[in-house]
């Protein structure tokens, strides 16, 4: 609730509020159709993050506005046309609703509100609306599992823009990486046992597709390799116990340019396990905390013809923990751990 100005104040000072504190959900981002013209807007704003593309831009620059912006916001037009739904981006409706049910948890103790990296809404203009509503301690969540420079570094380069240019700041905190949270792994363990208990058929393997990063980041000291690895032992052993036939594979999705990357590559998997006699696969993205493009397109219709074109029979794109039960519930201890002595 606004504060009135106290009695000693001028009478014509502003009311202002004070005493709250914020939480800002943050999420990569989306274009805001399925459109050419706006895939672009984002593409150019993506690719144009230097923790995102790490080529001088003298170099970059021309490659992205005189190639890449011409040739492939058609082609991922044509691949976000194929997840979107009535509400929109997946991912955008999905973040919407894990701050929303963050919301419901917290009730009066917080105000809550989501943005995006890259799109909208944009971080400083939802940290703007924190700062209005009185908010004068906030926790930014970066809702990524495994540090990257390219996704968490990004996402607090973006609030060190806004901290350089207010006037009024806040006290600040930031959710640090959660690849070996024990409660980040039992809401895996229990949230794609259930999955798989749902399907039609007993899969031989589990692939954990983690988001590719060129593999120069890991001999630059990213720990993102390091921590995708670490969330896959620690499921591997909750598996063991539950699923004592399931093998669990690691890989690494959207590859693009011509570095090398991250391996051994979700695609060429897909294909080499339906090759060598696996009939029956599962793929879970334990690295994304929402179904976006990169799952729902990507695995679940691009992974699904590349295992099957390979020999495979049943195949299955398991869901993201998203806003369901696990999800919401290991996102409202996480930031209720963060803001201890806060609350």
């Amino acid at each position: 609730m606004p504060a009135s100005a106290p009695p000693h104040w001028p009478v014509d000072h502003p009311a202002i509020a004070t005493g709250r504190i914020g939480v800002l959900v943050v999420n990569l981002g989306t274009p805001d159709a399925p459109e050419v013209g706006a895939v672009k807007r984002y593409l150019k704003q993506f690719l144009s993050d230097r923790r995102v593309v790490e080529i001088p831009p003298l170099i970059w620059q021309p490659i992205l506005r005189g190639i890449i912006l011409n040739t492939r916001p058609k082609q991922s037009a044509h691949a976000y046309a194929q997840v979107w739904s009535e509400d929109g981006s997946p991912l955008a409706a999905i973040t919407k609703a894990q701050a929303r049910a963050l919301q419901a948890e917290l009730g009066d103790a917080a105000v809550v509100r989501h943005a995006m990296r890259y799109g909208r809404p944009a971080i400083a203009g939802e940290l703007d609306t924190l700062i209005a509503a009185g908010c004068e301690r906030v926790l930014v969540v970066p809702m990524y599992p495994h540090y990257s420079a390219a996704t968490t570094a990004s996402v607090l380069d973006d609030v060190a823009r806004w901290l350089m240019a207010t006037r009024r700041l806040p006290a600040l905190r930031t959710l640090p990486p959660y690849h070996d949270d024990p409660g980040y792994i039992a809401a895996l363990h229990r949230d794609l046992s259930r999955q798989i208990a749902a399907l039609a058929f007993d899969p031989e393997v589990l692939l954990l597709s983690y988001h590719g990063m060129p593999e120069r980041t890991l001999h630059m000291g990213d720990p993102y390799h390091c921590h995708c690895r670490k969330t896959s032992r620690l499921l591997g052993a909750a598996f063991a116990s539950s699923h004592p036939g399931l093998r669990l594979e690691t890989t690494f999705q959207s590859r693009f340019g011509r570095a090398k990357w991250l391996e051994p590559a979700t695609d060429a998997t897909l294909i080499a396990l339906g090759q060598a006699g696996i009939r029956r696969l599962v793929v879970a993205a334990p690295g994304f905390s929402a179904d976006c493009l990169e799952t729902l397109e990507e695995l679940a219709i691009r992974g699904r013809e590349e295992f099957t074109g390979a020999g495979g029979q049943d195949f299955a794109a398991l869901a993201c923990l998203n806003a369901g039960d696990e999800g919401n519930a290991l996102l409202a201890a996480l930031v209720r751990r963060e803001l201890a002595g806060w609350l």
